[in-house]
């Protein structure tokens, strides 16, 4: 007897193109994934690329764009001061000195000042770092007051940058000429005053220095004009390329007021183009070399230039 009822099982050749159907449709979604793994690594690295590209783009932009700024109310890179009221206000030390009384009960002399028909035009190169250039402010600074006052010398400051590598990678030396050059620029009246208290009261070699913050503020205790034009430009190190630049030309010469004279070191102080070499403790020894330049320069124009002597012509006998 026939039965109908025999399973209905697949032959082995559809079973091979089955597993052949099921692994190709397997094998087309993994390349399909694998595809779009790449095109979506590959937007990544493309978007990553162009953020870069745009970043430096702008970086570079924005250092070539950034105007090389020059300070104004300089000559030759410095500061001549005419006046010294402001600083004689904020230190009684700087006014002018009487004369001390000696041992013996006697006054002594008092300094004297440099008398010629000019004056004596009196260049000093500073780094505000310089433990050298902190002396001989201190020791000179009363006498220099007295003599700007009286008309006898020409003081001009020069801030040079020679230790920038001593303050620990913050580049004191240079922030702090730069600074310099800022009051210089925005309240010239006070740079003597900003000048004086930078060397006055230094931060030592080797040590951080003032921060652009603190020379900010030692700006605006000295009474600064315009005081937030001068925080600006200190804190955004307006003339710092400019700083860098004036002590190459230093380092390179002539130094100004000189023919031949090139910065060594500082401070370097240049009366009527002559350089200074004796003691920077010493102000008795430094107002005798002005007064050694001054007579110099007194008789230099007092000696009058040579003429011929008319030679008279005989007049022949008839």
């Amino acid at each position: 007897m026939s039965s109908d009822e025999t399973p209905n099982v697949p032959t082995p050749r559809n079973s091979r193109e089955a597993v052949r159907e099921k692994a190709q449709q397997v094998h087309a979604q993994q390349s399909r994934a694998r595809l779009m793994r790449r095109i979506i690594i590959g937007a990544v690295a493309v978007v990553a690329v162009g953020a870069i590209g745009t970043a430096v783009t702008l970086a570079v932009s924005a250092q070539v764009s950034k105007p090389q700024l020059t300070p104004t109310g300089m000559e030759a890179d410095g500061v001549t001061v005419n006046d010294i009221a402001a600083i004689a206000a904020s230190d009684e030390s700087l006014t002018t000195p009487a004369p001390e009384a000696t041992e013996s009960g006697d006054k002594a002399t008092p300094t004297p000042e440099p008398t010629t028909s000019q004056k004596v035009d009196i260049h000093i190169y500073v780094d505000y770092l310089s433990p050298d250039a902190g002396e001989f402010e201190r020791a000179n600074a009363r006498q220099l007051a007295s003599w700007i006052t009286e008309g006898a010398v020409s003081v001009t400051y020069h801030p040079v940058a020679l230790l920038t590598a001593s303050s620990n990678g913050t580049k004191y030396s240079l922030r702090s000429a730069a600074a310099a050059a800022c009051v210089a620029t925005h309240s010239p009246a006070q740079f003597y005053a900003f000048n004086h208290d930078l060397l006055d009261d230094q931060p030592e070699v080797g040590s951080d220095g003032l921060s652009d913050a603190d020379l900010a503020n030692l700006a605006g205790a000295v009474g600064v004009d315009n005081a937030k034009a001068v925080r600006s430009c200190i804190q955004d190190e307006d003339f710092v390329t400019w700083a860098k630049d004036a002590t190459t030309r230093a380092l390179e010469g002539p130094l100004a007021g000189s023919d031949d004279l090139a910065l060594q070191a500082a401070p370097m102080i240049v009366a009527n183009g002559e350089a200074y070499v004796g003691a920077l403790d010493d102000p008795a020894e430094f107002s005798q070399f002005v007064l050694t330049v001054a007579s110099d320069a007194f008789y230099e124009s007092e000696t009058p230039a040579p003429t011929e002597t008319p030679t008279s012509t005989a007049t022949p006998t008839p």
